[in-house]
């Protein structure tokens, strides 16, 4: 198609130029036109002017350019924060709890079992004991009655640490009530906390029955030494 627009054109400038040259009374030797170009170079020029055509075309066309993909960002996981006030890497030491406290009874020191005595009487019992556990009970401890008849007793408050292992002595000062019989009080080591542990021990006195029992004074002093096979039987734990 170009082409023949092309020729077309070119025929279109030769007849007017002949008309032209006619109007000026040219000669019919000048009115006959001479190409400046042969026939195969129109041909060439036409085909150059077509593939210049096509290129233009070419770029002219839009292109389908692919739209880009979006991208999901990566989700950071949020960091880890300590817990509890502890740093990173730090040596947290273990707890002690319950179950490292122990007692065994060892021996009565004074009043043992079945004692006489008169009523209203005052006396001092005293019981040795062994921290029978892994741990060492702490200042602070509490021996406390913990059923039957506590006969005026108060509780006893461990006064400094006891190793585990050692032995000591715990003495609480009592009066027998007004009445006869056979009293009995029970008393049991507890935590700060107020968890009770170990064996639980036990005085036991008759009322109205025999010579009375003399105090025994002042509180026993602790002592790491054993005595005599014990005469009070401790109850077992529950």
């Amino acid at each position: 198609m170009l082409k023949f627009r092309l020729i077309l054109s070119v025929q279109t400038l030769m007849m007017s130029g002949a008309l032209l040259l006619s109007a000026c009374g040219a000669t019919p030797a000048q009115l006959t036109p001479t190409l400046a170009f042969s026939a195969d170079e129109i041909r060439t020029q036409a085909v150059g002017t077509f593939s210049s055509d096509l290129t233009a075309t070419a770029f002219a066309a839009p292109t389908n350019t692919p739209m880009p993909t979006s991208t999901v960002a990566p989700t950071l996981a949020a960091p880890a924060t300590s817990t509890g006030g502890v740093a990173f890497g730090s040596p947290v030491a273990p707890a002690a709890t319950a179950s490292c406290y122990g007692l065994s009874f060892v021996s009565d020191v004074s009043i043992s079992d079945n004692t006489p005595v008169t009523a209203g009487q005052t006396f001092t019992k005293t019981w040795k004991v062994k921290n029978s556990g892994t741990c060492a009970w702490d200042a602070g401890f509490k021996f406390a009655f913990t059923g039957g008849d506590a006969m005026g007793g108060a509780t006893y408050t461990v006064p400094s640490s006891v190793a585990a292992g050692a032995v000591t002595d715990i003495s609480v000062a009592m009066t027998a009530p007004n009445k006869t019989g056979t009293i009995r009080g029970n008393w049991r080591m507890s935590t700060t906390s107020g968890q009770f542990f170990g064996d639980e021990v036990y005085v036991q006195v008759v009322i109205g029955g025999g010579a009375a029992a003399t105090s025994t004074g002042s509180p026993a002093t602790s002592s790491t030494s054993t005595t005599a096979p014990p005469t009070n039987t401790a109850t077992a734990t529950p």
